[in-house]
């Protein structure tokens, strides 16, 4: 019984056991379960990202194996071998330089000689690439400037990336944390962009403001904006269209959106996420480098994570772009997007199959 089914079971009994139970429960009984339940959904939230980077995962780290072994010693020819298995994951060729310029250093000045700890020096030198965002905290838990509301996204990317879903991801889970999200349609220029957004917008149980194809992208934002102060909108989601006639065309409607958004708010938009397809590896990084061309990206979105071997990519955006990915997507549920957690995402990439286990459900006292 994998984890997910072992946890559904154990509420399961606890709802079970009913309000006579319950009614025994005490200050620190109550504080138990509060903690078991908080890190029950910790071990969730790695066992996802897990999941997500598990092709990737089995072809990196069963590359590594088989080069590294057991009692093989360190030297150039391996370190070489390393390299190139960073490239196949996507890592991108600098990228994967700079990584092993710093194994290779390290393992000079502190002499390492036995193979095995390569793995440890892999791991901390990526998690010196990967930029984390000043927002990770507030990210991670889906939490908002009380002081600045309401705060307003602007998503970009695209046809195809999954921009339309990740918004609606986005929503679902500030939705489920108690806050109050309206979603602008400002992509009016792809045919059934309102309707697909719609439907995400029900599935996650949020209003959505939207015109006929067509409309003035600018013009819906400013009416959400206008709306969302109205109704004391906690968030505001603004959709973009992910394709015009020529760079020039997308980089005068990005700048008109925000401009008109910023006679209502000043401080609109506070964030600006990119939507990429992992699943596109290195062509990835080519879209960033273009929209950062057109406006000014605070954070990445990386969608399917959990259908591509080129998890990779996550390292290279990082390092070529010091830029902090955000969110990562790892399926196609609407709880599926986890905020981006540097460390547990090296965790997941280098975990060993002889290393993996079930977690355990923490335990609470009667």
């Amino acid at each position: 019984m994998g984890i997910f089914d072992r946890f559904k079971k154990k509420v399961t009994e606890l709802v079970d056991r009913g309000s006579e139970a319950v009614a025994r429960f005490d200050e620190k009984t109550d504080t138990a379960a509060l903690e078991v339940l908080e890190k029950t959904a910790e071990v969730i939230q790695l066992e996802k990202i897990k999941e997500g980077l598990a092709r990737t995962s089995s072809v990196f780290v069963n590359r590594l194996q088989s080069v590294i072994g057991i009692g093989r010693k360190i030297d150039a020819d391996l370190l070489d071998e390393i390299e190139e298995i960073l490239l196949t994951a996507d890592v991108g060729v600098t990228t994967s330089e700079a990584i092993m310029d710093g194994v290779r250093k390290r393992v000079k000045k502190e002499g390492y000689e036995d193979s095995q700890v390569l793995y440890r020096l892999l791991k901390e030198e990526i998690l010196k690439i990967l930029v984390e965002s000043p927002n990770a905290e507030r990210d991670a838990s889906f939490q908002l400037d009380a002081e600045n509301l309401p705060y307003v996204l602007m998503v970009v990317g695209v046809n195809g990336v999954g921009k339309t879903t990740t918004i609606g991801k986005l929503s679902h889970n500030y939705k489920a944390n108690g806050w109050k999200v309206l979603i602008g349609a400002a992509d009016t220029f792809r045919a059934a962009a309102n309707e697909q957004l719609e439907v995400w917008a029900r599935r996650a149980d949020v209003e959505i403001i939207q015109q006929k194809q067509g409309a003035d992208p600018a013009a819906v934002a400013y009416d959400t904006v206008q709306a969302a102060l109205a109704r004391k909108s906690d968030i505001v989601i603004i959709d973009t269209a992910g394709r015009l006639h020529n760079k020039q065309g997308l980089m005068a409607e990005l700048e008109k959106i925000g401009r008109v958004m910023k006679k209502l708010k000043p401080t609109a938009p506070n964030d600006v996420f990119l939507v990429l397809d992992a699943t596109t590896g290195q062509n990835a990084i080519q879209q960033a480098k273009e929209f950062t061309k057109v406006t000014p990206i605070t954070g990445i979105v990386l969608t399917k994570l959990d259908g591509t071997a080129k998890g990779g990519v996550v390292i290279a955006i990082a390092h070529e772009l010091k830029m902090p990915v955000r969110y990562i997507g790892v399926g196609e549920k609407i709880d599926d997007l986890q905020p981006f957690d540097a460390q547990k995402f090296v965790d997941a990439l280098f975990q060993r199959q002889e290393e993996a286990s079930e977690e355990t459900i923490p335990q609470v006292s009667e």
